[in-house]
């Protein structure tokens, strides 16, 4: 299916869907239909998911309309799908049936972006709704598991895709709220090209977009910013709060493990909340700029998502003497302890027993 063919459908599904009253809208009678609704996100504690159970749709895939529910994917409620006919891979992300017209009216607002993977199609079903998304190639936090930390060239040119996709979508009015690097999945087979998948958990500013309070908490644990954790039934700017998350996502693409990281998660929140943070010096100093324009304690100093495009880290790439880096990092290598070592690779979240 050609780009343009796609963007026009995903209008008509979307005009359909948004002008018919939500009483009226089909039922889809889903015989084999095996999945269970999706949870609504953390609570307001910000306490972690249960992790996924093993799918089992390779054994028996569930038929979605024309679709087929293939491998559930790890840690989300989405699976990769096909259609039944022509066999076109898809993303299937399931989502709640209550307020799930606002978040279809996100890809509305938003329109066509490059890095943004638009909506192809979707599936009413009896308790859920099925949004079908294009295939893709692996996620960012996956990636990121399999090759530790990524160089200062890489790194840029992935994360100025991510950028521009929230940039896109604050000037739009829509704030991401759960904003992390397993949201970016990889639209080539090389790796090269990143797409926001889906818009979970979204806010859409109505009115005046200028004014981005809000008071609901949702996201990642480790990506949480501290207004979150410390201002307790009070507002915060959903913006910063993206930006915020944005820095630790760059954090982590450089140095290969998280900026506060702990097995508990009061212990974890603590260090988020103090905001303390170190970087290595084998960092090139506008490396080090950009994370420091992210990850400040006060909202009010964290660059916006359109100001940090201009940062020169990414507009004037550093290019460091590889043989220097190299050696330094081997010196480093020897005065770190095992435990040390072992963090930087990007972990999957455990989840606490209560």
């Amino acid at each position: 299916m050609s780009l343009g063919a796609s963007t026009a459908r995903s209008q008509r599904c979307l005009k359909r869907l948004l002008d018919e009253p939500q009483e009226n809208l089909p039922k889809c009678k889903l015989a084999r239909l095996t999945l269970q609704p999706l949870a609504t996100g953390l609570s307001p504690c910000l306490s972690p998911r249960n992790p996924a159970p093993k799918s089992t749709q390779s054994e028996s895939p569930s038929r979605v309309g024309p679709y087929l529910l293939l491998e559930r994917c790890e840690g989300e409620e989405t699976y990769r799908a096909e259609h039944a006919h022509t066999k076109q891979q898809y993303t299937c992300q399931v989502l709640p049936l209550r307020g799930y017209l606002e978040r279809l009216a996100a890809y509305n607002r938003i329109g066509h972006h490059d890095n943004i993977c638009g909506l192809l199609d979707v599936v009413i079903g009896q308790d859920s709704v099925y949004v079908f998304l294009p295939g893709h190639h692996g996620d960012m936090h996956a990636y990121m598991r399999s090759r530790k930390r990524l160089g200062e060239e890489e790194a840029g040119h992935l994360f100025a895709q991510i950028l521009s996709a929230v940039t896109h979508c604050h000037r739009h009015g829509v704030v991401l709220r759960d904003l992390k690097l397993r949201r970016f999945v990889f639209t080539d087979k090389h790796r090269t090209r990143l797409a926001l998948l889906g818009l979970n958990d979204c806010v859409l500013l109505h009115g005046n977009h200028d004014d981005d309070s809000l008071t609901d908490r949702h996201g990642c644990p480790a990506y949480v910013s501290p207004e979150l954790l410390t201002n307790g039934k009070g507002s915060y700017s959903g913006r910063a709060a993206d930006i915020w998350s944005l820095g630790v996502s760059l954090y982590t693409m450089l140095i290969g493990r998280y900026p506060f990281q702990d097995t508990q998660p009061a212990a974890l929140f603590a260090k988020i909340r103090r905001g303390a943070f170190s970087l290595p010096d084998w960092l090139s100093p506008q490396a080090k700029c950009l994370i420091g324009c992210m990850l400040r304690k006060s909202p009010a100093e964290r660059l916006e998502a359109s100001e940090l495009l201009m940062h020169p880290w990414l507009t004037n790439p550093y290019t460091p003497h590889r043989n220097t880096h190299k050696t330094h990092q081997s010196s480093q290598k020897t005065l770190q302890s095992k435990q040390e070592d072992d963090d930087q690779v990007v972990p999957t979240w455990t989840e606490e027993k209560h």
